[in-house]
């Protein structure tokens, strides 16, 4: 027979376990939350516009800024296919710079950089997708993402508030990082924390700073990345968002590239 203190023992272990077992069942698969993650981070709403305002800050501390409106256009219903275009605005000696993406899911993305001075669109090869976005903090993967394909990822820690997920690349001979370990919020499946490790050490930081709702959609409105071997920084505020604003295909185009489409960029 059982004492009334081994009774209460195995009301608890039941508990617990029906608890553990509702929670797991509550939690999504590390896959959804990447999905999910990397729709708020690029693909909310049909199409969209940002005006953005970068701040960049030396390992002396001396900054320099720069501002540009982005244009991005999804090509489907699907998280798939998408174009990306940044226009630079100021300062004077980076006006009229045009970066352009097409992403894709299941091979490289395609990027040109448009440099008014020379009047040349030259491509940027994949090996340089993981390089300074026009001097920054920011990689140029950063501005259209890095596609949920090329990881493995792994659910290591849920928290009240956060999904923390481990992503080890699937070609490690093509990223210069070893992991990186993104803290996803919630409710908002927004990334607010990620951390690139090389070697155990922690030496690249993204956070999202700052987030509002606009236009119903869970909205990043200052972003920032820190490298922590080079002592540099970078924010990026944004200072107008909007989404769905019928963006036409055939701006995204080396022809656009040479000529603005000033009408969709103020």
């Amino acid at each position: 027979m059982l004492t009334k203190t081994t009774r209460v023992m195995a009301v608890l272990v039941l508990t617990l376990f029906a608890l553990t077992a509702v929670r797991a069942e509550d939690t999504p698969s590390v896959d959804e939350i990447v999905r999910k993650s990397n729709h708020v981070a690029y693909y909310q709403g049909d199409d969209g516009r940002a005006r953005v305002q970068m701040t960049i800050t030396d390992r002396q501390g001396n900054t320099r800024e720069r501002e540009f409106v982005i244009l991005r256009r999804n090509m489907d219903d699907e998280d798939g296919e998408q174009r990306f275009y940044v226009y630079f605005q100021r300062p004077a000696d980076v006006r009229e710079t045009v970066f352009m993406v097409w992403k894709y899911v299941d091979r490289d993305d395609d990027r040109w950089l448009y440099l008014p001075a020379l009047d040349a669109v030259r491509q940027i090869a994949s090996g340089d997708k993981r390089t300074s976005f026009v001097g920054s903090t920011f990689f140029y993967e950063d501005v259209s993402g890095r596609g949920i394909l090329e990881d493995d990822h792994e659910l290591v820690e849920v928290t009240d508030n956060y999904y923390v997920v481990k992503s080890t690349p699937k070609n490690p001979g093509a990223v210069e990082f070893d992991s990186f370990t993104t803290h996803i919020h919630k409710s908002t499946f927004i990334p607010v924390k990620v951390e690139f490790e090389k070697d155990g050490d922690v030496y690249r930081v993204g956070e999202a700073r700052k987030v509002e709702t606009i236009q119903g959609f869970p909205t990043v409105t200052q972003s920032f990345m820190k490298d922590t071997n080079m002592g540099t920084e970078t924010t990026l505020d944004y200072l107008k968002v909007e989404y769905n604003v019928d963006l036409p295909e055939n701006i995204f185009s080396e022809r656009f590239m040479r000529r603005a489409p000033r009408q969709h960029l103020e």
